[in-house]
């Protein structure tokens, strides 16, 4: 097949978008598959990420990245978006290309940028299939980035709902990979959607067996860090991912537990990180942040560690939950959102109430005073995520491709 892949966002940048779209990639070229990325150009933010040049072009036998002229998204100074500018240079790579499909992931995110729905034009007057992929709750990310009063905020909540339903409905089927947040689409009124298994982890990569002794000192120089208990966090630092619960948690987890027993390690950047370090600092002699950690590095980061933390509310299914249980630690996270899907209260991990501080200290309490039942923890976490292959995902995903285009040829052979 020759598939253009439309993305808000791709490498060097690090979350649960981009490490997919580079497993995806990979299998795509081995399995012989002509690929096109368009995604926004990071060379704005070469001091941020200087390694930018290693994603575009040619990365992979196959596969092309294409960067198209961006801008800064929502303020936020290492995220960039597609810019108006950047449209019409899509048409002109698409009309070259010749796809015998376009998949989208997070659409409602590009068109902000392009004022179109992406690849959705294009690929009626071709005639063949173009697909949406439902990748993050934007809706729900307003009230963090956007502290408005409620007299705003309501009919702003509500424009946006009534505009994400508008751009999924165009594409001939939105993908899903949670079936909770498949529901929560349906009853939004987005009429076209289809859950099924399109994420995974790589149980080889990700393995207990990373686990040293002395990793800490090793490659951190932190030799004070391997004789605790390490709690490890990992994504951006911004409002959306619940770190103003955890700076306000951790003063109570500190009157229920030795301060000096754990650390924590907190892999990622954003405008949050000043604060976050100042605020943790005060409860935690052990606070490190690690900044951007390579996706190559993560694996043996998780597998040194002792409990993954999550206090994200809005997750739409939690890569690193998946990667944190195939590398033999247990998951704390709140009740909420995608997360909850693979996570069993109690036996690979801990499920929160919400908001609930009281709940998540005496959780996390028993997480660290226990390393038997952490260890068990593990080990369950591991066992329940064996059918989560990337190969497996990207099949799906390829059938439905398949599934598509054969469908398209069927419409247009009684035209």
């Amino acid at each position: 097949m020759k598939i253009a892949i439309l993305t808000s966002g791709f490498l060097p940048v690090v979350d649960g978008v981009t490490v997919s779209a580079l497993q995806r990639l990979q299998r795509l070229s081995q399995w012989g598959h002509q690929v096109r990325v368009f995604c926004p150009d990071y060379r704005p933010l070469e001091a941020i990420y200087p390694n930018w040049k290693d994603y575009t072009g040619e990365i992979l036998p196959g596969v092309t990245v294409v960067n198209l002229p961006s801008g800064s998204f929502m303020g936020v100074e290492f995220e960039r978006n597609v810019s108006r500018t950047a449209y019409s240079i899509l048409i002109q790579e698409l009309q070259k290309f010749s796809p015998d499909l376009i998949h989208v992931d997070e659409p409602e995110r590009m068109f902000v940028g392009f004022l179109h729905i992406p690849g959705v034009q294009f690929a009626r007057k071709s005639g063949i299939p173009c697909i949406g992929f439902f990748r993050t709750n934007f809706m729900e990310y307003v009230e963090d980035f956007f502290p408005l009063p409620p007299i705003v905020l309501t009919p702003l909540k509500a424009f946006l709902k009534q505009l994400i339903v508008k751009i999924y409905n165009a594409y001939d089927l939105t993908l899903v990979a949670s079936p909770i947040t498949h529901e929560k689409l349906v009853h939004m009124g987005i009429k076209n959607t289809h859950y099924a298994l399109l994420l995974g982890c790589d149980t080889d990569q990700f393995h207990p067996d990373l686990r040293q002794a002395g990793f800490f000192k090793r490659n951190y120089n932190l030799p004070q860090v391997d004789r605790t208990v390490k709690l490890v966090f990992l994504g951006r630092l911004t409002p959306d991912k619940g770190w103003r619960f955890t700076m306000n948690a951790f003063a109570q987890v500190v009157q229920q537990v030795d301060r000096k027993a754990i650390s924590l390690l907190i892999a990622g950047d954003g405008e949050l990180r000043d604060e976050i370090e100042q605020r943790l600092s005060q409860f935690v002699p052990q606070v490190h942040l690690l900044g951007r950690v390579p996706p190559d590095e993560v694996p043996a980061l998780l597998a040194n560690s002792d409990v993954h933390v999550t206090t994200s509310e809005k997750e739409t299914r939690g890569l690193t939950v998946l990667e944190a249980f195939a590398s033999g630690i247990p998951v704390i996270a709140p009740r909420a959102g995608g997360v909850v899907e693979n996570i069993r209260d109690g036996w690979n991990g801990f499920l929160f109430t919400p908001k609930d501080q009281r709940d998540f200290v005496t959780k996390l309490q028993t997480l660290i005073q226990n390393p038997e039942q952490r260890q068990m923890m593990g080990k369950n976490g591991r066992e329940c995520i064996a059918d989560y292959s990337w190969d497996t995902a990207v099949k799906n995903l390829i059938n439905i491709w398949e599934a598509q285009i054969a469908e398209k040829e069927t419409l247009k052979s009684k035209i």
